[in-house]
C-alpha cells in the first residue's frame, strides 16, 4: 500500500470505504488501527472502578477565542485560529485544536445512544491527543441553540465565530474517563477520553445549517472493551 495520509484519501461510513474497511484503504490507516483499545465504547457505571483516590484531575483552561468553521473528514469543524484554550491533565498542558460532531452520538452511555455527540480535540507538544466528549439530545423548543447560550455568537456567512468553547460542556463535570484512539482513520492511539454523562439539549435549527455537507449517520460503530479500565467521576 502507498504511504499515503489521510487527507488525500477517500473513507466513509458505508460500504467499501466504510468503517469495516478503513484498514484496508492504506497504510497509515493500517498502522492505527494496531492499536487494540479502540473507541467508541458504551459507557456504564457498572465496567467503572470507583476509587477516585488516584486521580489526576482533569482542570479545564478555556478562554473566548476565535475560530472558523469548515467542512472535512466527513463533518463540520470548529478550528481555533490560536489554540489559546487549553486542559490539563496529569501536570500536562493539552490544547484545543478542534471541535466536531457525529450524529447518532459514538459513544453510549448506560445503554442509551444520543442523537448527537460533539469532539473537543486537544494535542500536547509531543502530538498526543486527548478529547472530551460531549453527547446532546435535539430540541425543536424556541429559544437558544444549545444550553442557553444566545444566537448571536455565530456568523456562518463569513465562516467565523468567537465563543468560549465551554459552551459546549456541562455544569456538572461528572464523566467517563478510559483511554481509547482516535473514532476516524487513522484510528491510533492511545487517547485518553473524558466523556460527560450529563446530556446538553441542542436546537435542531443549528445542526439542520450542516445537514447538506454531513453524512447522514458519521458515527464509527462501537467497539469491544477488552480487558482495558473505564473509571468514573462524579464531579
Amino acid at each position: 500500500m502507498a504511504k499515503i495520509k489521510n487527507m488525500d484519501v477517500e473513507w466513509g461510513y458505508s460500504g467499501e470505504r466504510g468503517p469495516a474497511n478503513w484498514h484496508t484503504l492504506c497504510d497509515w490507516f493500517a498502522e492505527g488501527a494496531k492499536f487494540p483499545l479502540q473507541s467508541p465504547i458504551a459507557l456504564t457505571q457498572s465496567i467503572c472502578q470507583t476509587d477516585n483516590s488516584t486521580y489526576q484531575a482533569l482542570s479545564i483552561h478555556y478562554q473566548k477565542e476565535l475560530f472558523t468553521e469548515k467542512e472535512f473528514k466527513n463533518t463540520i469543524h470548529f478550528v481555533p485560529f490560536d489554540t489559546k484554550s487549553f486542559v490539563v491533565f496529569n501536570k500536562i498542558e493539552y490544547h484545543l485544536t478542534d471541535i466536531h460532531f457525529h450524529m447518532p452520538s459514538e459513544h453510549v452511555i448506560e445503554n442509551q445512544r444520543q442523537p448527537l455527540e460533539f469532539h473537543l480535540v486537544h494535542m500536547n507538544a509531543a502530538g498526543e491527543n486527548l478529547v472530551l466528549g460531549v453527547l446532546f439530545d435535539l430540541t425543536e423548543d424556541e429559544g437558544k441553540i444549545f444550553n442557553n447560550q444566545p444566537d448571536t455568537i455565530w456568523d456562518f456567512a463569513n465562516h467565523l465565530q468567537e465563543f468560549n468553547p465551554v459552551i459546549f460542556l456541562p455544569e456538572k463535570r461528572s464523566h467517563y474517563h478510559y483511554v481509547g484512539s482516535l473514532t476516524t482513520p487513522p484510528t491510533k492511539g492511545p487517547i485518553n477520553w473524558f466523556v460527560f454523562d450529563t446530556i446538553g439539549k441542542m436546537k435542531l435549527d443549528f445542526i439542520d445549517l450542516f445537514r447538506e455537507d454531513v453524512a447522514e449517520n458519521n458515527s464509527r460503530p462501537l467497539q469491544e472493551l477488552k480487558e482495558r479500565q473505564v473509571d468514573y467521576y462524579g464531579g
